[in-house]
């Protein structure tokens, strides 16, 4: 029966298939690594890069105990309140520490706004979420963190898929100890897993590299392809402050929609309307917005707390991130980089 379920799962490995799940203790470590190791090789990895990368491997316990006490989706009813999280995740450091950066990168950043249409103060923004501008990039050995993950099992695929892909970065001539990051495989000044580098890390300063580790050009404008690729609309804000009227139902437009992807996070926002629509419900933006802009209102404090219209460019945030937490705070930290 082993013996089957081994052969399956390397077929499957070698072909680049979903393999069928399979615990831990049914294949030792090793076993599983060389399953990996052949799906590497299948996809074009040289022998000498997977040999650098796999030598002396063993399972992280810490990685496991920590995926393992991820929690799951949330079908619970209330949220946090959203003003204490701001309150800590924009603060005077980040706010002061963006501001830095911003002023350090600022040719850079212009250059990268006129190629890719994302604002500097945005994508400065997600660099001090992410690894506080560089310096928290994580110190877990991808190479040991994303194989005990695939071998673990729980989001097997997920991971052994990133683990192939960690040493097609690792061909283009990075070392092991370049490569360390997130338990959960991200990395690098903006935290992309094995699989966003390789789709859309970017060289940004003409070196012929896209060093997402060490160049910080390079990370600011890989932030930038992938915003543009998520589908950020140039000159357009991600939201705006909103001044509600007293006694406005915001239920009363409340979305139809049932988001495929992080439900949760879209059905707190309301039906998408006009600015000018907005207008003429009373509800008044705080800066300017053009009338023909989509909006939806989100007043996450509930009535009398600030509000904003948030237009398609909060969701390419979302794209990053899924959490309402996360995408309010990118966007007012980069409001106040910018001010």
């Amino acid at each position: 029966m082993k013996f089957r379920k081994l052969l399956t799962l390397a077929s499957a490995a070698l072909l680049g298939l979903p393999a069928a799940p399979l615990a831990a203790q049914d294949m030792s470590f090793d076993a599983y690594l060389q399953l990996l190791m052949a799906r590497a090789r299948a996809e074009g990895v040289s022998e000498a890069t997977i040999q650098r990368m796999t030598a002396g491997l063993t399972p992280n316990q810490r990685v496991i105990e920590l995926d393992q006490t991820q929690p799951g989706s949330s079908s619970g009813s209330g949220y946090p309140p959203l003003a204490p999280y701001i309150a800590t995740h924009v603060d005077n450091a980040r706010i002061s520490g963006g501001r830095r950066e911003f002023g350090n990168w600022r040719t850079t950043l212009s250059a990268i706004e006129r190629e890719y249409g994302v604002p500097g103060e945005i994508i400065v923004a997600i660099w001090g979420h992410e690894t506080a501008y560089g310096r928290v990039k994580g110190g877990f050995d991808l190479s040991r963190a994303l194989a005990t993950l695939a071998w673990e099992g729980r989001r097997r695929e997920l991971f052994s898929s990133e683990w192939v892909d960690l040493m097609k970065v690792a061909d283009k001539g990075y070392s092991r100890r370049e490569l360390q990051g997130s338990w959960a495989g991200a990395f690098g000044n903006p935290q992309f897993l094995p699989s966003v580098y390789l789709r859309l890390a970017t060289d940004g300063d003409g070196d012929g590299r896209a060093d997402i580790m060490n160049n910080s050009a390079d990370a600011l404008a890989s932030i930038a392809n992938y915003f543009r690729d998520a589908g950020w609309r140039e000159g357009q804000p991600w939201g705006v402050r909103a001044y509600v009227p007293s006694g406005f139902d915001v239920d009363l437009y409340r979305t139809d929609l049932v988001a495929p992807v992080c439900p949760r996070v879209h059905e707190r926002h309301s039906q998408y309307k006009t600015a000018a629509e907005w207008r003429s419900l009373g509800v008044q933006p705080q800066r300017p917005l053009a009338d023909d802009t989509l909006a939806s209102l989100f007043q996450p404090d509930g009535p009398g707390t600030p509000a904003w219209l948030l237009t398609s460019n909060y969701r390419v945030i979302l794209e990053y991130n899924c959490s309402n937490y996360y995408a309010m705070s990118v966007g007012l930290l980069a409001d106040e980089i910018a001010r």
